[in-house]
């Protein structure tokens, strides 16, 4: 018998794993971002403060080891159990530190009174997402690497393989395959770039109570007078020990020291978001080509491997192009939500801030589940040079109009010329017969023109201007920097 939602128990059974969100289904970056990969974050975070207290002197010797000791019994800290108990202090970090802080006394006694010290609920929640964000964007980089590399090889492999140039859905003039996969690398590098500069950007958080950073300075204070130390320096010493904690706390946690805590001031975060958008649009590009280019009465490109239909067996559906055209359109209205919580009162934000949680985590792990089906997707593409021709003699010359109004111009004049391409295109409509036969049955056109060469400036493939050397530049970039470790 099917279990109702309010009989649903905790586990597999209350889990998110992914049922509506294929793209990030069974991805790297799902395991990265899921909920026990926040705890681990959440326990990295508490652990990486002690660490850095201990570094200054603030914490006795072996406090963080009996910390990290407590933090790896990751049973302890039940996600479900987690998200229960946060319901009446709104945010996850107050159970955590607290069953966080009982590990660590079973270990530690000394050392379990130094766990969270100082730090506020949101110092190490901030932190957690950051760590999250810079795993998550790391399988991100490597996907879209992968992408680039594989849309370069095509791109080079059809430099100089003729189809038709789309605009407003119509023939417009011929392009190449080539110039148009260069286009998609280069959005991909483009993204690749931001989120490079994004990731290298993710700081700590850590102002305590009101950004202040107070309660590191009485810290220090309390502790220079037990061991018997005062004065003047040494208080301006004590005024000094947050903000060296902070750049002591970036260093433990491995992220980037903010220059001011940033409780109210959501740039990386929206910076975060913005790039992610980006990526996901830019993705979005590549998966709307080949949505449009895989159409049956299209076909001049197909997935490698296609989606099954559940009714109709002869479909070979381009599922990753859907896949990662679907989450372009949300992305962007994630993103929204975090450039909102930008407007932030206060020195701790009741709202915002909590807003930014899902949205951040769902915009990371979807933007990773379309970079990795971008990243198959390409790898794997099939391309048609034998349709893209067939399309491309679809109307009979008609689509290089243009190259023939320009030819014609010389010896006819521009009026004279475009009436006559204009007459031919009528006759070879109404006749059924190629252009280059219809221009040649213009009396104007005796003498200024031979058969031969109409039939030569009516082939499309010779008409894709410089699309070859704008391959050759395009191909000649690389990504800002390789993959992070």
């Amino acid at each position: 018998m099917a279990t109702s939602p309010a009989t649903a128990g905790s586990g597999d059974a209350a889990a998110d794993v992914g049922l509506l969100a294929p793209v990030r289904a069974g991805t790297g970056v799902e395991d990265a971002t899921g909920d026990a990969a926040y705890v681990r974050a959440l326990l990295d975070a508490e652990t990486a403060l002690v660490r850095a207290q201990e570094s200054l002197g603030h914490a006795p010797a072996g406090a963080a080891a009996a910390v990290a000791s407590a933090a790896a019994d990751t049973a302890r800290f039940d996600p479900r159990a987690l998200a229960l108990r946060a319901r009446s202090g709104g945010n996850p970090v107050i159970p955590l530190a607290a069953d966080l802080t009982a590990a660590v006394a079973e270990r530690s006694p000394e050392a379990a009174a130094h766990v969270h010290r100082g730090a506020t609920s949101q110092d190490i929640l901030d932190t957690a997402a950051m760590l999250v964000a810079a795993e998550a964007l790391r399988l991100i980089l490597a996907d879209l690497d992968r992408a680039a590399t594989a849309l370069a090889r095509v791109a080079a492999e059809h430099r100089d393989t003729p189809m038709a140039g789309r605009t407003l859905t119509q023939h417009a003039v011929p392009t190449t395959f080539g110039l148009k996969v260069a286009g998609w690398r280069s959005l991909v590098l483009d993204a690749h770039d931001r989120l490079t500069t994004v990731r290298a950007a993710l700081p700590v958080q850590l102002g305590g109570a009101a950004g202040t950073l107070a309660a590191f300075a009485a810290f220090a204070e309390s502790g220079r007078r037990t061991t018997g130390q005062d004065g003047a320096s040494d208080g301006a010493a004590a005024r000094d020990a947050g903000p060296v904690l902070v750049e002591a706390y970036a260093t433990a946690a491995g992220l980037a020291a903010p220059t001011l805590p940033w409780h109210a001031l959501r740039t990386p975060v929206a910076d975060l978001g913005g790039a992610l958008a980006f990526t996901a649009g830019a993705l979005g590009k590549l998966a709307a080509d080949v949505l449009v280019l895989s159409r049956t009465e299209i076909g001049e490109v197909s997935e490698s491997t296609g989606g099954a239909s559940s009714a109709m067996p002869h479909k070979a559906n381009p599922a990753r192009a859907v896949l990662i055209a679907a989450a372009a359109r949300q992305v962007p209205a994630l993103a929204g939500i975090l450039y909102g919580a930008l407007a932030a009162e206060d020195e701790r934000p009741p709202g915002a801030w909590h807003a930014e949680w899902q949205p951040l985590r769902e915009a990371l792990r979807t933007v990773g589940g379309a970079a990795d089906a971008a990243a198959t997707l390409a790898e794997g593409l099939r391309v048609h040079p034998g349709r893209m021709r067939e399309n491309l003699d679809a109307t009979g010359g008609l689509i290089v109009s243009e190259r023939l109004g320009a030819a014609l111009s010389a010896g006819l004049g521009r009026a004279a010329a475009r009436k006559a391409v204009t007459d031919g295109a009528a006759r070879a409509a109404r006749e059924g017969i190629p252009l280059h036969e219809a221009l040649a049955q213009d009396p104007a056109l005796a003498g200024v023109v031979t058969g031969d060469e109409l039939r030569t400036l009516t082939d499309p493939s010779g008409y894709t201007g410089a699309a070859g050397p704008l391959v050759d530049r395009a191909l000649r970039r690389r990504s800002e920097e390789s993959v992070p470790e």
